[in-house]
């Protein structure tokens, strides 16, 4: 009998819904990796597999490697550039 008095485990179910959350994550980021989609129709950005912009990419390299190298440059500069300095504030004795 005391096996079947026994209330269910706390948090069993928010396990459960823990392992949902997670099985769906993991679908919509498979999805994301290896399938085409709009970004944003509207700009004409599309999102593609990993290994189709893989061999876009070595397809442009090959083409005009200077110029790809430079355009490469120009993002990771852009993206790392560290954030202006905030302005002081101003000496309330001044």
């Amino acid at each position: 009998m005391h096996h079947f008095t026994q209330p269910a485990p706390l948090g069993e179910d928010r396990a459960a819904l823990r392992r949902k959350a997670l099985v769906e994550l993991r679908s919509a980021n498979e999805d994301a990796l290896n399938n085409y989609a709009w970004q944003d129709q509207a700009k004409g950005i599309v999102r593609l597999p990993v290994a189709q912009a893989m061999k876009v990419t070595e397809a442009e390299w090959q083409k005009n490697h200077t110029a790809i190298r430079s355009t490469l440059i120009a993002r990771v500069e852009k993206a790392t550039a560290a954030p202006p300095k905030a302005p002081e504030k101003p000496n309330q004795f001044d």
